[in-house]
């Protein structure tokens, strides 16, 4: 049986759970599972570790994982991004530390449990549509507003949750993150 990207991202989510540390998925997989479905080769994870916990972090990775631990403990210390790999499949996880403040304490504290796989039941805190059409909104812009899978990514959410969208959230953090022309266009 062939590992697929559910399963590298269950074997971290795993991790962060055991150690107590809050996460919230973001990226594709969130965008998949609130609007269109489409493949990926990474997963994108906003995780709130402290630098106490970042040996045992990569510790954990390590039997599985390219997971090499002084990047990791150095990113964490600067509240930076690192990547793991699992060997076996080389999909890549892409950590981003939390300053655990402003719109990264909001994802985390209205994440939700999303099933990503049965037999048996497995759950995974998952970003929020709105704040996933946030974020993607925030890389759309970062990257010169020419990714057209960040924008369809965007699109198909707000298409697939027409009427259930908060769009009182959406409007207040797209005005504090800078983007609140791109997800005026968005909602055309």
């Amino acid at each position: 049986m062939s590992i697929t990207i559910i399963d590298v991202l269950l074997k971290v989510v795993e991790v962060l759970d055991k150690l107590g540390i809050p996460y919230v998925v973001g990226g594709s997989i969130a965008s998949s599972l609130h609007g269109l479905t489409r493949a990926t080769q990474d997963v994108d994870l906003l995780a709130l570790i402290k630098p106490e916990q970042a040996r045992a972090f990569a510790a954990e990775l390590q039997s599985e994982f390219y997971a090499d631990e002084q990047t990791i403990v150095n990113a964490v210390r600067m509240r930076r991004s690192f990547n793991v790999i699992h060997l076996d499949s080389i999909y890549k996880v892409d950590v981003f530390v939390a300053r655990g403040s402003g719109f990264e304490a909001s994802q985390l504290e209205r994440r939700q449990q999303k099933i990503l796989q049965n037999d048996p039941q497995r759950i995974a805190q998952v970003a929020t549509p709105e704040d996933t059409i946030l974020a993607k909104l925030v890389w759309y812009r970062k990257g010169n507003e020419i990714s057209e899978q960040q924008w369809r990514d965007v699109r198909g959410i707000i298409e697939a949750k027409t009427g259930t969208l908060d769009l009182e959230y959406l409007r207040h953090w797209a005005e504090e993150l800078g983007v609140a022309d791109l997800l005026a266009r968005a909602m055309e």
